[in-house]
């Protein structure tokens, strides 16, 4: 019987960053499909699959127990976290709608031109993959297809934390990105929504160019129709 994680080939990570790297590696796989809800995470296993030592990976396992991405129950260790739904879904968009409203408008009070820059180059990279998306339809899109597009999604969002200069709101994101991402990986049969969130991320972009209020205006938006258009995803998976 195989002692490796799914997900997980044996693989050796070398001392420079350790800790990072490992943290890196096991929330790499938590974001893809190799891994089911409920499912034991061991320590010992993880660590021979990653060829390290128990403690790197005990570490980035308590770092991502504070993300939400796993569980830890006493005397038994960790566990995949289930997926958002209900009032957790709800609360992870009001605190969306919070975070992200206050990132932007801190965003647009600072360098808006440089900003607006780095936004319309992330724009066009997740217009080329909504593209392609498109062009095999979503239900048919392979998996290394649509975790490009999550990316490229979460890099227009990443900008704006990043242009706040607040390492609190960026730390906030790491959180919100990653339960966001899980939840749409885990989704199943939902609606293509693509080109929509490309739609959306222009119409922050043109308000970033007017005011603060517009761009919040704007924010709050593309939240609200993100959080209906989960609701239905999760519906249609319950």
């Amino acid at each position: 019987m195989s002692t490796t994680m799914p997900g997980f080939e044996t693989e050796r990570i070398t001392q420079l960053g350790l800790r990072d790297r490992v943290y890196d590696r096991v929330l790499e796989v938590l974001m893809g499909h190799d891994v089911e809800p409920g499912m034991r995470l061991s320590i010992d296993g993880l660590a021979r699959s990653l060829g390290v030592s128990p403690t790197p990976v005990r570490e980035a396992l308590v770092q991502l127990e504070r993300t939400g991405l796993v569980t830890r129950e006493a005397n038994k260790g960790y566990r995949v976290s289930p997926p958002l739904a209900g009032d957790q879904l709800e609360a992870l968009f009001d605190a969306r709608l919070i975070v992200e409203s206050g990132a932007v408008e801190l965003a647009a009070r600072g360098d808006v031109d440089g900003l607006r820059e780095r936004l319309a180059a992330a724009l066009d990279e997740q217009a080329a993959v909504a593209a392609e998306v498109a062009s095999v339809g979503a239900a048919h899109a392979p998996e290394e297809l649509m975790a490009r597009f999550f990316r490229s999604d979460w890099q227009f969002h990443q900008l704006i934390f990043d242009a706040t200069r607040n390492p609190f709101l960026e730390e906030m994101s790491e959180i919100i990105t990653t339960r966001v991402h899980r939840m749409r990986q885990i989704v199943e049969g939902g609606g293509d929504d693509t080109d929509r969130a490309v739609q959306e991320h222009r119409a922050i972009l043109e308000a970033l160019a007017a005011d603060p209020t517009s761009a919040v205006a704007a924010m709050r938006l593309h939240i609200d129709a993100v959080r209906l258009r989960s609701r239905a995803d999760a519906s249609h998976t319950s």
